[in-house]
Parts: structure tokens; sequence; C-alpha cells
């Protein structure tokens, strides 16, 4: 079994929510999805940002793969007990980013949900990772902050906003922020 790659999501540090987004995404597209930072900006460009992780994400987002020692937890537990992590550029496709967070102080759940395409920029980096283009990303990016979304987000290769929003808002009655 290949987890992710067999669509059985496994998002990393017990992130539960991340979870349910990516499920919701391979119940829409019928495709594997990942666990990813929303990590830093894009040189000059405000509308593209580095998503990454280190790195849990199914084979078939890479465009070119190799396994190695985990990069992060090898420098705590050791290069020896962490081979295995999967490492490379995320393809140049379309995408769907869908977060999904409970609001305890109001009791509802609501969503973060976007599109746009990863570009083929120059990224030198380590884990699973690439650059992506999103129309409005500082808009997108405030509201993150200012509604409490956490730092992951889960990714489809795939263009499905339309269906996850009717899906969502029509039938669950999410608060959803489409973009």
């Amino acid at each position: 079994m290949y987890f992710n790659g067999d669509l059985v999501p496994a998002a990393c540090e017990v992130d539960i929510s991340g979870l349910i987004g990516m499920f919701i995404l391979q119940l829409a597209s019928g495709k594997p999805s990942a666990i990813l930072d929303w990590n830093n900006n894009y040189g000059n460009d405000p509308n593209k940002m580095v998503l990454f992780h280190c790195s849990n994400l199914p084979k078939s987002f890479f465009k070119d793969t190799k396994m190695t020692i985990h990069p992060i937890i090898s420098d705590q537990k050791g290069a020896e007990v962490t081979f295995g992590a999967i490492q490379g550029r995320i393809k140049t496709e379309p995408c769907t980013l869908l977060r999904v967070e409970t609001d305890d102080i109001y009791g509802n759940i609501k969503t973060l949900l976007l599109e746009g395409n990863y570009t083929d920029d120059p990224l030198d980096t380590f884990g699973g990772y690439g650059v992506i283009e999103i129309p409005n990303l500082q808009e997108i990016l405030k509201v993150l902050c200012k509604e409490g979304f956490a730092h992951h987000v889960a990714a489809s290769l795939n263009k499905v906003g339309d269906i996850i929003y009717e899906a969502l808002s029509n039938y669950l009655g999410w608060e959803i922020y489409y973009y």
C-alpha cells in the first residue's frame, strides 16, 4: 500500500483537518492528493509562492524523485534511521488547494479553496516542492492569517474547485472563502 498514492490520505503532524481536505480533493478528482506547507513568497512576484513539505507526497505528484534520508528529522535522530523520504519537484500542472478548519468559537467549519498553477520557476530546496502561481495571492494570504487557517494546505493536481464549492456550500453549508 502506498497510502496517498493509493487514495488513502496520510497527513503528517496529526493534521486531521488537513486529512479531511485531502479526502475531499480525492473524492472530487478521483486522484491522489497531498499536504503541503504554505511557505515563502517567490521572488518579487506577488502572485507566486513556494509550497513545500519534507515529504509525504504521492509519487504521481513529482516530475522527478529520489529517495533520501529525511532532511529535517535526521538532524535529531540520525541518518541511519530516517531513510525513505521521497524528494523532488512537483509537476507543472494546474491545481486546487483546500484548507478545512474548525472554528471553535462559532462552532462551524470554514474552508479556504483556491486554484492555481505550478510553474517551472527555479527553486533549490529539499522535500516535495514547487512554485505555484495564484491570482490575487496577497489577498488570499491576508484571509489565511486573519481567519486563523493553519500552515498546511491540501493539494490536488486537478482543477476541481467548482465541484468542491458546490458540495461544501450547497450540501454541507460550510463557510467557504473561494478564489
